[in-house]
């Protein structure tokens, strides 16, 4: 078995990663951090031109309808480039849109998504829950939501928001038209200062229903292994920041790279990301061919990308030494994006535990 990716789409990975090497970057991520601005505007036009936000939409619907392949191929390259613009939001929302969206619900909202004039998020966290399924905050009853989303990324430039509130069967999805009454939204600091985070009450808000529970669970494996690619691309590009210095600084009279201890850390950094790469594959064949050990799969590519990042980010920053924690150094950029991918779905322990439920499953249906 296969799986690596079509040629397709590794050439989109090479159209992507050439356009976000000239436009993105640790430069364009300090000027989104100084800035006020929601995200890059002028960037985000030029990802809609590129056909990005309309890559999984469906032809119907004024998209090009590709594969999961390319969305994970897509999540990477924009984890590497840290652009500042919502498109990994916007594409989470596109597959809760295309897993449990009616047909009317398709209709309203895929073709704004695909043509850029809708941006879209996600809004599971209640402070600081480790865990995607709890729904304490956001009551829904009669077709209204009521309580507080934080922190919701990207939110101040969206116009569609997804919402998770407790269900019948455990926590569903609700779709949120936030130029709606009943909204509001607020800035809220996270540590990571180029993609901005918000605030979301929720005060008898008009909502639908997006899917059940069980369309709930599904779309989280899915956003899992988009998680996973986009944690890959950023601490691929910290452990590439981490073995360049360690090539040019010199210390006591050598560069520090020929030093066995330097060599160790940057070897171990490459060995994670691959241990994690290979868990991301199978969970993307897993989501492109809707295997039923997605489940298994994508609880596994998360748990090893977020180690791998969280190790690539902060070694990093050690083998800059003092430059390392200074404002000035660039190595914060994949620090911070390093703990706010690890927030962004749940917690690490969260996805363990669902990885050994998964396949305790297994397990029990092959006994």
């Amino acid at each position: 078995m296969n799986f690596d990716f079509s040629d397709d789409a590794k050439a989109l990975r090479d159209q992507a990663r050439r356009f976000l090497d000239e436009r993105a970057g640790a430069a364009v991520a300090r000027k989104a951090m100084d800035g006020d601005a929601p995200y890059d505007a002028e960037l985000w036009t030029s990802v809609v031109e590129l056909g990005w936000t309309a890559a999984r939409v469906p032809e119907a619907h004024g998209g090009i309808g590709l594969s999961a392949e390319e969305a994970c191929v897509l999540a990477e390259e924009v984890g590497r480039s840290l652009i500042p613009v919502p498109f990994v939001s916007t594409l989470m929302a596109t597959e809760a849109l295309l897993l449990a969206g009616s047909e009317a619900q398709q209709a309203r909202w895929l073709p704004g998504i695909a043509d850029g004039s809708v941006i879209a998020t996600i809004g599971w966290a209640e402070g600081d829950a480790a865990s995607p399924a709890t729904t304490r905050g956001v009551r829904a009853e009669g077709g209204r939501l009521s309580g507080t989303k934080v922190p919701v990324p990207d939110l101040q430039g969206a116009r569609l928001a997804i919402v998770s509130a407790a269900g019948r069967d455990g926590p569903s999805l609700h779709l949120v038209d936030l130029e709606g009454p009943g909204i509001t939204i607020e800035a809220a600091p996270t540590l990571d200062l180029v993609r901005r985070h918000g605030r979301l009450t929720l005060d008898g808000a008009a909502a639908e229903p997006l899917g059940d529970a069980a369309a709930f669970h599904a779309w989280l494996d899915r956003a899992a292994v988009l998680s996973a690619w986009e944690a890959i691309g950023t601490g691929t590009v910290a452990m590439e920041m981490a073995v360049a210095y360690a090539k040019e600084r010199v210390a006591f009279g050598q560069k520090i790279g020929r030093y066995q201890g330097v060599k160790h850390k940057c070897a171990d950094m490459y060995v994670k990301l691959e241990l994690a790469r290979a868990h991301a594959m199978h969970g993307a064949w897993a989501m492109a061919t809707d295997a039923p050990e997605l489940g298994q799969a994508a609880a596994a590519a998360r748990v090893a990308a977020l180690d791998a990042l969280k190790f690539a980010a902060e070694e990093n920053v050690q083998l800059h030494g003092g430059i390392g924690f200074t404002w000035e150094s660039d190595c914060q950029f994949y620090y911070r994006r390093n703990r706010q991918i690890a927030f962004a779905l749940g917690s690490r322990a969260w996805w363990a535990d669902r990885l050994v439920r998964t396949l305790e499953r297994r397990n029990a249906r092959a006994a």
